[in-house]
């Protein structure tokens, strides 16, 4: 199980070393979610002598008031070599093998982060991995020691500042508590016992240390406590002796120290029934063997959250696309592809799997028919308009039977009208045209990635769709254009038939001031030029499908790629800048993704192993 802890070990450091907060996301991290021992405990309490005398070795800062000053993460390495080396994450592939030179790294790194003349705190942690073949697998975090009054040079906050540091700690549920108390003071006023049970009430993640038992006064002894009969946890309290401040000035190794802690409990009357179960040698043995307990007991729920991480990360790097090619080749391979996904949703808008096409029907439907409608043909077709033209036409000489000139002047004149609502449904469609091309490019997410190509692909296609709209009128105002230019003999052809049939022909025909007769002539040019809207009704619409709609299906953007196929790996790249802050978020993304799928891997190995 040892194996377990040190992939845990190495997952934190993974996550450190990446910073996993989970930005962004409603799932804790996976640093969270793993097992921590934070050590507590109040100033002056041991807490720093009870670290060193787990790992053996002589490293922290010493000092009198405030002395830990940022949280300390110290990862133990059991290793198989016969030496020993210490690292920091501040300091990668840089490794310490004097132990002196550690303990003035971690209050250089203090004095960096909060000062050298401050007395503040920081919560920014100090993250430091220990390699010896003495020590136990384990994770500890030594945390600021709790105060209860500010001194000189530090904040008046300092005492809630350290509270709440400690609290973000230790109230996470994955966290085990190593509550330090000295046995020379009473344990009802000890600062770690109550911050413990305020987070951990029932005493499941709390395990007690009680420090400086050979400081008590004589005739008095810690059994009571030891035994759990003073004040009860779940798990045993644990004693220690620590080297004293005499024998840190003599420079007392960590061997000899153990050495007399060892003999303190078997010689003692007192302690001698709880030797078995005392000093530091076997605190570290305990907590290594609760945390391997712990992590197995923790495995399905790391493995679910990290299935569910994984999903996430998978879904948010597919949201921010890929990452940009490397080569011109790819390049372009890569704005093609973008291209042809904005071109595919723009057809998709107009064949009707996506919302949007169906408004250039409308326009046929609905915008064209009622625009011919508005035409004001009895304006053009006034009695006094008709007499004014039949008579210019006429000229000097009156027409012998019937006024030729004056109906090709006014029907010319009410069908030029007509060019007006052909224009505007040209227009409608190329301004439905244009809304599709800003739809598809917003849900083209590539797009989004490269603002530069969004703008290149949005004037390509407004180009693309302008000149189809140029050709697209000209198109439509020929069609109008042909109407005046050659008129419908045989709908001429029944006039004399429908005089034959009714009404007065001399009137009709040699007197050209009669009234009867000026209407009959707005009559058949009224319905001559309502034929040939019926007409161009039909006519409009299939000349701007085939110019503009079923041309911007075929070719929005032909030109475009051929301009890209000549353009250098440079101008491609311009055209692919991505927003810096996506590009660092997709490889912090694609890194946790790293992290995630190799911690998934190992557990999985490590769990089918056992």
């Amino acid at each position: 199980m040892e194996n377990l802890i040190s992939l845990v070990n190495k997952i934190q450091r993974a996550c450190t070393a990446l910073g996993d907060h989970g930005e962004g996301s409603a799932l804790p991290t996976l640093w969270d979610s793993l097992p921590s021992i934070a050590v507590v405990g109040g100033q002056s309490s041991g807490k720093s002598s009870v670290l060193e005398s787990i790992v053996g070795k002589d490293f922290l800062p010493r000092g009198s008031g405030i002395v830990t000053r940022r949280p300390l993460v110290l990862q133990l390495h059991k290793v198989d070599e016969n030496r020993e080396w210490a690292e920091f994450m501040h300091l990668p592939r840089k490794r310490f093998t004097d132990f002196a030179a550690v303990r003035k790294e971690i209050q250089d790194e203090t004095d960096r982060e909060t000062g050298r003349s401050s007395k503040a705190i920081s919560t920014v942690p100090i993250h430091l991995s220990i390699y010896s073949p003495s020590v136990v697998n384990l994770t500890l975090i030594d945390l600021p020691g709790l105060t209860k009054v500010a001194v000189e040079g530090q904040p008046e906050s300092i005492v809630h500042d350290i509270e709440n540091m400690v609290r973000s700690y230790i109230e996470k549920p994955n966290c085990i508590i190593l509550a330090i108390s000295p046995a020379n003071q009473d344990l009802a006023t000890s600062d770690a016992i109550k911050i413990a049970r305020e987070v951990d009430p029932k005493g499941e993640r709390t395990f007690g240390v009680l420090t400086k038992i050979d400081l008590m006064d004589k005739g008095t002894d810690a059994v009571d406590i030891l035994e759990g009969r003073h004040f009860k946890l779940q798990y045993p309290w644990v004693g220690v002796v620590n080297r004293s401040q005499a024998d840190i000035n003599k420079n007392v190794d960590m061997i000899a120290a153990r050495r007399r802690e060892r003999d303190f409990w078997t010689n003692s009357p007192e302690y001698r029934h709880l030797a078995h179960r005392m000093g530091s040698e076997f605190l570290a043995k305990m907590l290594s063997k609760h945390l391997e307990s712990v992590i197995k007991s923790r495995i399905p729920g790391l493995q679910s959250l990290i299935g569910k991480t994984i999903i996430e990360l998978e879904t948010e790097l597919s949201r921010l696309g890929k990452p940009v090619a490397s080569d011109a080749g790819g390049k372009l391979y890569q704005i093609m592809e973008i291209c042809r996904g904005f071109d595919q949703s723009f057809k998709e808008h107009l064949d009707g799997v996506r919302p949007g096409g169906d408004k250039i029907y409308g326009v046929f439907d609905n915008q064209l028919p009622a625009a011919m409608k508005r035409l004001q043909f009895d304006k053009h077709l006034s009695m006094d308009n008709v007499r004014k033209l039949i008579t210019e036409a006429d000229g000097y000489q009156p027409h012998l039977i019937a006024p030729e000139q004056g109906y090709r002047r006014l029907i010319e004149s009410c069908l030029t009208s007509i060019r007006g609502p052909a224009e505007a449904a040209v227009d409608a469609v190329h301004a439905i045209l244009k809304d599709l091309v800003h739809k598809a490019i917003s849900e083209t997410a590539e797009l989004r990635q490269y603002p530069t190509l969004r703008v290149e692909v949005v004037n390509a296609a407004t180009e693309a769709l302008e000149r189809m709209r140029d050709e697209s009128k000209r198109a439509t105002l020929q069609l109008v254009d042909m109407e005046c230019g050659y008129l419908t003999v045989d709908f001429f052809r029944k006039l004399p038939q429908d005089v034959e049939k009714g009404g007065n022909p001399t009137h009709s025909i040699f007197d050209r001031y009669n009234d009867s007769y000026l209407r009959r002539i707005g009559s058949t040019v009224l319905s001559y030029v309502n034929m040939v809207c019926a007409t161009l009704r039909n006519s409009i619409p299939k000349s701007i499908v085939y110019c503009q709609v079923r041309e911007a299906k075929r070719s929005l953007l032909d030109h475009f790629f051929t301009e890209l196929g000549g353009k250098e790996a440079k101008a491609l790249g311009k055209m692919l800048d991505e927003d810096p802050a996506i590009m660092q978020r997709r490889i912090n993304l694609q890194k946790r993704l790293e992290l995630y799928r190799t911690a998934q891997s190992e557990i999985d190995a490590l769990t089918w192993a056992k």
